[in-house]
């Protein structure tokens, strides 16, 4: 049986396992003001749960090169060996700040896929632009003017200009990008962080996101596009280097192209397997709900084979 068809719906629910394990060792440290902490109990977490599943993975989006990170970098070998070979992309705690400040939308993050058919992104930043499905093919484009994307992608969509929603990271270095937007008439909501459910909101109808528009982490990218895979719509990403130590860095991994335009399937482009755990309560996920005997997760696993999306509420004994 080869690799792909392994990629089952039993695996995608112990995928969920490793999530979850992450978010609740993550939500113990929510609103501590430790970032550092916060991350490094979910990393820890997650990599016990990875121990335990049946896979020959290999980490490719991970915490970092092994002289950065001492566990869950990048070229990391986990699970138990007896299982599929995946390409594994993740993130044990999207929304470091978030979690640190208990404030919403952080979220632990993992994304499997056949062997060798997610992008090697280096820890750098991407430029990117995000569409949920059911739109032609490149209707909007990462090299055109923020106003021209919005132009277009309401007459896509059958509707005005002012209709049309854009998420955006709050940041200084897309000021020009708001203002631009802005004057087209649309409307932009702004997030402190999380590009990952940013990206993926364009793609769900109740949140009321058309567009994802900015420069974030490429990682986060690449795991956005793993989900899009599933769920369906279009990225585009372009690494953004900012000193020769990065550009190095990305001719280790293999990459030769280094100003190369990726669209969705040129960062994910085999069968994935997507999950994630809510940290604290977002657009995407209800985060830890904590009870005197019960923690309560959230958690969605995505699955391009079949398109399904399922959402698993889970409660955990709390330990004496």
């Amino acid at each position: 049986m080869s690799d792909a068809a392994l990629l089952n719906r039993t695996l995608a629910i112990e995928v969920a396992l490793v999530t979850e394990a992450a978010a609740l060792a993550a939500y113990k440290l929510a609103g501590r003001g430790d970032e550092k902490a916060a991350d490094q109990a979910a990393v820890d977490a997650m990599r016990r749960a990875f121990d335990k599943l049946e896979i020959e993975g290999t980490v490719v989006i991970g915490e970092g090169e092994r002289d950065e990170a001492p566990m869950l970098f990048i070229g990391e070998k986990v699970g138990t060996g007896r299982g599929p070979r995946v390409d594994i992309a993740l993130d044990p705690l999207e929304g470091t700040t978030l979690t640190a400040k208990s404030m919403p939308g952080a979220m632990a993050v993992v994304a499997l896929a056949v062997g060798g058919t997610l992008l090697h992104a280096p820890d750098v930043y991407m430029d990117k632009i995000a569409v949920g499905g059911g739109y032609p093919a490149g209707v909007v484009d990462l090299d055109a003017d923020p106003a021209d994307n919005i132009v277009a992608l309401a007459k896509a969509k059958g509707v005005r200009a002012d209709q049309i929603t854009a998420c955006i990271l709050d940041r200084p270095r897309h000021e020009k990008i708001i203002a631009a937007v802005r004057k087209t008439g649309a409307a932009v909501r702004l997030i402190t962080d999380g590009d990952v459910a940013g990206v993926i909101d364009t793609a769900e109808a109740h949140t009321g996101v058309d567009i994802y528009i900015g420069q974030g982490g490429a990682p986060e990218g690449v795991l956005a596009a793993a989900a899009l895979r599933c769920i369906g719509g279009q990225i585009q990403g372009r690494l953004v280097f900012k000193t020769d130590d990065e550009r190095m860095r990305a001719e280790r991994l293999g990459l030769k192209d280094l100003t190369r335009k990726y669209t969705t399937s040129e960062m994910a482009s085999g069968d994935v397997i997507f999950a994630s755990t809510g940290v604290t309560t977002g657009s995407m996920l209800t985060g830890v709900l904590d009870t005197a005997h019960h923690l309560t997760t959230e958690t969605v696993v995505m699955r391009s084979a079949t398109g399904t999306v399922r959402w698993i509420k889970t409660r955990h004994p709390k330990l004496a």
